[in-house]
């Protein structure tokens, strides 16, 4: 059931109304500075993505070449003979029967306090990282995935995967992008968003996933959208209530089951590299840019986000990213760079910036846990496949169990290091 049509989307005064107020909705004042990182001058050192031996005589990597069910084992070991790779790996699946002691989460690969929590269907909630005045936003630090993307003019925005979790507050909530579709396949979620775009709104609801399209309606408690407590305009201060919204789901009369998801790797034990990083920078420009900061006694990476926009003389500073949920600093197990193409359908759509983010068949990755990075590859090779992500050699890269945050860049970024720094730069053809 698509709740969006309660609003009739056809109705041209809806979009003419949506621009303009779009359009109106200016930043306020930034947060006054902090003292810029002190850093050393950058030095390229890129690394190329060059396998050092024949992954196409891997086994593993041949199997993935076609678009095939892999067959999982369950939690906490196991092996995948099917795919001829016999590294013991640690592997959840919903499709196994899991210890009722010890609950699994299969997008984290820990343990759950409340395993009612995983009878149901994952949310995929947009989150707003811009205007600056909306930070701290809510539900980022509960949320067990969330994908960081450029969406048009300079921005960025999220969106959180939550299903281990809770929160009576999520966003604030903002529009809809093409790229959406991919994280609400790849788990099988409900996708949150408030509205979108006439070309992306028309596309979502035309597709099969309409039915699991929630939007706001006309009535104030299902979809459970919310005010947010905040003095701020309309547009920016609606949140989405995760707590409510099973009874919702269930009055609309739509399938909120539990969904064969599909497990991850994850491992406790450090991988092996050579390549120890302190911190990741990542500019996607001068109005937003951020850092994350690898922390050894909680093995956890820490979010400062951009506390001015780089303009008329600003130079680069930094403050914490904060859940008000939660009051902590936003926080990753592991941090998974994609490199993904980014085009436009039409020369109208690039005028706009609405961009079709590509992220099937494959590309180059890095991943970043325990203070070190992985030069990898992502692959998904159907649409309702989630992404696997291996070495250059085509074996799996297990993930350290908690939450892991993607950083979606264009095939043509550009990285450097310095050391234990490294910097991507965002940019598409």
């Amino acid at each position: 059931m698509n709740f969006g049509k309660q609003l009739n989307y056809k109705n041209p005064i809806f979009w003419i109304f949506l621009i303009l107020l779009t359009a109106a909705c200016g930043s306020e004042a930034t947060p006054a500075p902090i003292a810029p990182q002190a850093l050393m001058p950058i030095v390229a050192t890129l690394t190329p993505f060059q396998s050092q031996g024949n992954a196409s005589a891997n086994p593993y990597d041949q199997a993935l070449a076609a678009p095939v069910e892999l067959t999982f084992t369950p939690y906490p070991m196991g092996y995948i003979p099917s795919n001829g790779f016999s590294t013991p790996a640690r592997i959840i699946t919903e499709t196994a029967k899991p210890n009722p002691l010890n609950i699994y989460n299969p997008l984290t690969g820990l343990p759950v306090g409340d395993p009612a929590l995983l009878e149901r269907r994952p949310m995929a909630i947009k989150v707003a990282n811009s205007p600056d005045y909306i930070r701290p936003q809510s539900g980022l630090t509960l949320a067990d995935v969330v994908f960081e993307y450029y969406i048009e003019w300079g921005d960025t925005r999220f969106i959180a995967v939550m299903y281990g979790n809770d929160s009576p507050m999520v966003g604030p909530v903002r529009s809809g992008r093409y790229f959406d579709e991919h994280v609400a396949r790849m788990y099988n979620a409900f996708l949150v968003f408030k509205y979108a775009d006439p070309r992306e709104y028309s596309y979502l609801i035309n597709s099969t996933l309409n039915d699991f399209l929630v939007v706001p309606g006309n009535r104030k408690d299902c979809p459970p959208f919310i005010f947010g407590p905040y003095k701020r305009e309309e547009y920016n201060n609606y949140f989405f209530n995760t707590l409510k919204w099973a009874d919702c789901a269930a009055k609309k009369g739509v399938d909120n089951s539990r969904q064969p998801l599909r497990g991850g790797f994850f491992a406790e034990e450090a991988p092996e590299s050579a390549l120890k990083v302190n911190r990741m920078f990542f500019h996607y420009s001068v109005y937003n840019y951020s850092y994350w900061e690898y922390d050894p006694i909680t093995k956890k990476y820490f979010r400062s986000q951009e506390a001015n926009d780089m303009i008329k003389g600003k130079t680069e500073a930094y403050a914490p990213l904060i859940d008000a949920q939660t009051g902590q600093q936003v926080t990753a197990d592991n941090v998974v760079v994609l490199f993904a193409p980014h085009t436009f359908a039409n020369q109208f759509n690039a005028h706009d910036q609405v961009y079709n983010i590509d992220l099937l068949d494959s590309g180059n990755a890095y991943v970043f846990r325990n203070g070190v990075a992985l030069p990898a590859q992502w692959r998904r090779a159907d649409i309702n496949q989630p992404l696997l992500l291996t070495t250059l050699l085509g074996e799996p890269i297990y993930l350290h169990p908690g939450r892991t945050f993607y950083q979606v860049l264009g095939v043509n970024s550009s990285y450097e290091q310095n050391g234990t720094d490294w910097r991507f730069t965002f940019r598409t053809p």
